[in-house]
């Protein structure tokens, strides 16, 4: 059987060493693909669009997945991949700029400067006599809190450590990965209260979620140390921008540096905000574009998953030429229902894996012969079957 074409529709600009993993023959890839089998995407919004019936999955060149609607794309049985940790450089970089900029008033002093006359016969008088007022602070014996111990969360807490400032990290879901990659100087806490309370500056690194959302609030604000800085590399839903500027004004914040410039906040004298520059380096974009596109690629070939953040991983060597990939609910007796529908077509099951995630369940099978169109629709018609792929090589 010759191997399928597959077609992937690009959103955004891709970078070429990504779309590179895709090699032509095997796969076209472009913006005007007619029945795409999956999409790439940076940031473009997805939620208003009409994703074509033909996609089985959707890659996201990048950590965060708010632009896809993945609620229903798991209804479709569609995996929603990410890049997490790609971008994690770039944004720890980032980080370390927003807080020496905050920390020696980079941002107003640049100002200051820019509004000098070059001409002036007394310019260095004025320089002299205006660098006063841009006087700040050394990052060196600081307490750095991070909230967040991601891949970001760890590679900030490990550089802060390294310009001699103490941490002190909180994160009640740390997987084992990240807890074996952070620092051993980096102090636990165990509440994001006891981090703002103690922390001279506080670094988000936590995903936009129900629980997440205005994690720092008008009713934690209150609490950090005069002066304090907050920085916001996260995503803008995890700050209550209100009680931030009410914290500004009122005390006891002294800077709000972020990535998310919008109308509340935007030309306050007391904040630092970026284009969204997060993740905007080239290094960043080849890494997430890489990761992705291989990660497709994995899925679109194999049926393997790595990085979803709607599916379990699941990850199978191949020991037959005829494999089927089945997206389900994670309900009772699935396993049972696919194996009896195979057995009476009077396939033998050579090798299988059935993983959960939620409500989300995925299951390979590789059998010893082929698979008839009539075994997959009666698959398909199993109750809480969404999705089945017929992967032969």
């Amino acid at each position: 059987m010759p191997s399928k074409q597959f077609q992937v529709l690009i959103l955004n600009q891709i970078s070429d060493l990504g779309l590179q993993r895709l090699p032509a023959g095997r796969y076209e890839v472009g913006k005007s693909v007619a029945s795409p089998d999956a999409i790439l995407v940076r940031s473009a919004d997805m939620h208003s669009m009409q994703v074509p019936a033909s996609v089985q999955a959707i890659a996201r060149a990048g950590a965060g997945t708010n632009n896809i609607p993945v609620k229903a794309m798991s209804a479709r049985g569609v995996p929603v991949f990410n890049a997490p940790g790609a971008n994690a450089n770039a944004v720890k970089e980032l980080v370390l700029a927003g807080m020496l900029m905050a920390a020696r008033n980079l941002p107003a002093a640049q100002r200051f400067v820019d509004g000098l006359d070059p001409a002036a016969h007394d310019l260095d008088e004025h320089v002299e006599s205006g660098k006063k007022q841009f006087a700040g602070f050394e990052l060196a014996g600081q307490t750095l809190g991070v909230i967040g111990l991601g891949k970001v969360g760890c590679l900030v807490a490990h550089a802060a450590i390294q310009l001699g400032m103490n941490v002190l990290g909180f994160d009640p879901e740390i997987t084992i990965d990240a807890a074996w990659s952070l620092p051993s100087q980096v102090k636990r806490a165990g509440s994001v209260s006891e981090v703002l309370k103690r922390s001279q500056l506080v670094t988000l690194h936590v995903p936009l979620l129900d629980a997440t959302r205005h994690l720092v609030n008008a009713d934690n604000l209150p609490t950090m140390k005069p002066g304090a800085v907050l920085l916001n590399f996260s995503r803008e839903g995890v700050v209550d921008d209100a009680a931030v500027l009410r914290a500004l004004e009122a005390g006891p914040l002294a800077r709000y540096v972020c990535d998310f410039p919008h109308g509340h906040i935007l030309r306050h004298p007391k904040v630092i905000a970026l284009p969204h520059l997060g993740a905007s380096t080239r290094e960043a974009e080849d890494n997430c574009a890489v990761m992705v596109a291989e990660q497709l690629r994995d899925f679109l070939e194999h049926g393997h998953i790595a990085n979803a953040v709607n599916f379990p991983s699941v990850a199978m060597a191949r020991e037959s030429a005829f494999r089927v990939a089945i997206a389900n609910a994670n309900v009772p007796n699935m396993v049972g229902q696919i194996s009896t529908t195979m057995a009476q077509a009077g396939l033998n099951i050579h090798n299988m894996v059935n993983k959960s995630r939620g409500e989300m369940a995925y299951t390979l099978v590789d059998v010893d012969s082929a698979v008839g169109e009539s075994v997959l629709a009666a698959l398909r018609d199993i109750e809480g079957v969404l999705a089945v792929r017929y992967l032969p090589v």
